[in-house]
């Protein structure tokens, strides 16, 4: 299943992602849309499951939501309960469990044992982890350009015993996106205890 990923809109509906996002089957918007008018195009191209994030004062979106396509558990919330940076550092190929913080147990103890992905936004900034059997996903801003940062969108790519995901530009942009990340998945024998 090929799902479209974006975040931090802020009223903006890109006419480029319909092109972007074709032959998705679902888009997940992970807050700040900014208006009903983003989830209005976004559904012309596939069923949306967005998220309130802190500029969508009033809006009836939830803060979060557990979401189950293509098979795989999914946790979309706007803001995570750590700073991006301390998750990257996390992630990094270079460092082993063993010398991970507590801070990095917590959270991932802070969701669902069965949360495969979690897909977050707020810092304008994508980011691609994998951490603790999870794949954190920060999609980026789609929205008009702000700050030096990238507008991006992501997909993530679900078959059988793998989850794919990788972030994608909307326009050009001459800095370094993070690279694909493949996460295999572990099926448990439902009898075993």
């Amino acid at each position: 299943m090929r799902i479209g990923l974006v975040s931090d809109t802020h009223g903006y509906f890109d006419p480029q992602l319909a092109r972007a996002l074709a032959g998705s089957e679902a888009i997940v918007h992970a807050g700040d849309v900014g208006s009903g008018e983003v989830l209005e195009g976004l559904s012309q191209i596939a069923p949306v499951h967005a998220v309130r994030g802190n500029v969508d004062v009033g809006a009836e979106w939830p803060l979060s939501l557990t979401l189950s396509l293509g098979g795989v558990a999914i946790h979309v919330l706007h803001l995570l309960p750590v700073a991006q940076s301390d998750l990257e550092a996390w992630g990094s190929p270079a460092r082993s469990s063993s010398d991970l913080p507590a801070a990095a147990h917590r959270l991932r103890h802070a969701f669902d044992p069965s949360v495969e992905v979690v897909v977050f936004g707020h810092s304008h900034s994508p980011c691609l982890v994998q951490l603790g059997g999870v794949l954190w996903v920060n999609p980026g801003s789609a929205g008009r350009k702000r700050f030096r940062l990238p507008r991006t969108y992501a997909l993530l790519e679900t078959s059988g015993d793998c989850v794919e995901a990788r972030v994608l530009r909307l326009e050009r942009y001459n800095g370094k996106l993070p690279e694909m990340v493949r996460l295999r998945r572990v099926f448990h024998d439902a009898q075993e205890h």
